[in-house]
């Protein structure tokens, strides 16, 4: 079920209009553009948007080898069989070669490959953790307004932590299988937790009852309110079909049980989906928008020689990505703050910070200026305590000449290499012609007074 590439041509509306009413390639062609992360998808989600929401989100998880796909295959056979048009989408892991799907699900379901009523797409992680892909919620919400009464989504079977799906589908089915190892190992906390129907699948093996005596074991050891679902153990052999229409009809139960709540649990999933989107879209913008070409690798090299911190780096992109500054495009000079040589710090503090009541920062030692530095923020900028550290220090030497005082005062810009360029093409005369490392992780450059009328600058890019 592969897109008609005739339809790569198909406006946002006769595509959208073709999806809802259940066209095979149109679907086909509407995942795929979901996938690239193309505008075209986008503008289809917000098309069909409004006609999903009516098909019921089932689950099915657990580690390699489980059975996970044939028990897919069977719960869509007696889903066909009660009437139900179902949607499939299939996670596998990503092809270090083609980036696609390298397993293909599909392979393990072509008994429904000509049933209209069954459309099946396999997804590739392309690198997503938590088992399913980036695009699977969309590519079920597809599904959804497409008409499927159910849409089961398969997840990658990488191991426990596999909990994406709780947050994506309306019941979530564990499957495990025994005689894999040991049990407690399977217990443990991730997917098991997540579990609102635990499968004992190949159950015909020995080491079923094990299986099952170990999970009723883990679930004796929560204390279940009254009117809290308790999730049921179903034993399957799902290449037989054995045990799939228990499974339906547990699956049922905990539909009935939980309708009033279903609302409460699709919030949840939008909520978690939109931080996602969010997140995805911030670090894209930051890439394109805010960073210059280039810079985003040298951050990661200042970082890997331990001239910044993590931290400080996702400090210094955030305060530019919100600000909205575009790469290339710089705003006017702002005070970032001004430096005071002290030469004795605890007079200082004590009228900072004892007099005045303000908020003195923690210490920071500049090893490149020799000199410790106490930021004391004060409105929209900030005070800055120098405190030489060593007797050949800039600052010592300058309390040596004029004693404590003003010292310098620092103005934050968007690219100091670009104004130092542009300083040094008008004859300013710098005393640093190329930036160096700062405080809190930022480039700084000085200006010399000779051309700042007296006044010693001090430009600071946030890094």
């Amino acid at each position: 079920m592969t897109g008609d590439p005739q339809q790569a041509a198909v406006p946002g509306a006769t595509l959208s209009a073709r999806v809802l009413a259940g066209d095979p390639r149109a679907i086909a062609r509407a995942i795929s553009l979901i996938e690239d992360e193309a505008p075209a998808g986008a503008d289809l989600v917000r098309r069909i948007f409004p006609q999903s929401g009516r098909a019921y989100y089932l689950g099915v998880t657990g580690p390699p080898g489980a059975g996970k796909s044939t028990l897919v295959d069977r719960l869509t056979t007696a889903l066909r069989s009660a009437g139900q048009t179902v949607g499939i989408v299939a996670v596998d892991p990503t092809s270090p070669y083609s980036g696609g799907a390298i397993l293909g699900d599909r392979v393990r379901m072509q008994a429904h490959a000509g049933d209209g009523g069954v459309f099946i797409r396999s997804m590739a992680t392309r690198g997503h953790l938590g088992g399913l892909a980036r695009a699977t919620s969309e590519a079920a919400l597809v599904l959804d307004a497409s008409g499927k009464d159910v849409v089961i989504i398969e997840t990658v079977g990488v191991g426990q932590d596999e909990v994406d799906i709780v947050r994506t589908a309306d019941v979530s089915v564990v499957t495990l299988v025994p005689g894999s190892g040991d049990e407690v190992q399977a217990l443990k906390a991730g997917i098991m937790e997540i579990a609102d129907i635990f499968v004992v699948n190949k159950a015909d093996r020995e080491g079923a009852d094990r299986m099952a005596a170990s999970i009723e074991a883990m679930l004796s050891l929560h204390t279940f309110a009254a009117g809290e679902w308790r999730p049921p153990i179903v034993r399957t052999e799902a290449t037989s079909g054995k045990g799939v229409d228990e499974l339906l009809a547990e699956v049922a139960r905990f539909r009935a049980h939980t309708e009033a709540t279903r609302a409460d649990r699709r919030r949840a999933r939008a909520e978690y989906r939109l931080r996602e989107l969010l997140s995805h879209r911030f670090v894209r913008h930051v890439e394109s928008s805010v960073l210059r070409p280039g810079e985003f690798d040298a951050i990661l090299d200042r970082i890997a020689a331990r001239e910044l911190d993590p931290y400080s780096a996702a400090d210094g992109i955030f305060t530019r990505g919100v600000g909205g500054n575009q790469a290339g495009q710089e705003t006017t000079p702002a005070l970032d703050h001004v430096g005071i040589a002290v030469a004795n710090l605890e007079q200082a503090l004590a009228f900072y910070r004892d007099a005045l009541g303000l908020t003195v920062e923690a210490p920071e030692e500049v090893t490149s200026q020799r000199v410790r530095a106490h930021f004391v923020p004060a409105g929209g900028s900030a005070l800055e305590l120098l405190e030489a550290t060593n007797e050949d220090s800039p600052i010592a030497r300058y309390l040596e000449r004029r004693g404590p005082g003003l010292h310098h005062i620092t103005l934050r810009v968007d690219d100091i290499a670009a104004t130092l360029e542009r300083l040094k093409a008008r004859g300013v005369r710098l005393i640093d012609e190329h930036p160096r490392p700062g405080a809190h992780g930022s480039l700084v450059a000085f200006v010399h007074p000779a051309s700042a009328h007296g006044v010693l600058v001090e430009l600071k890019q946030r890094v």
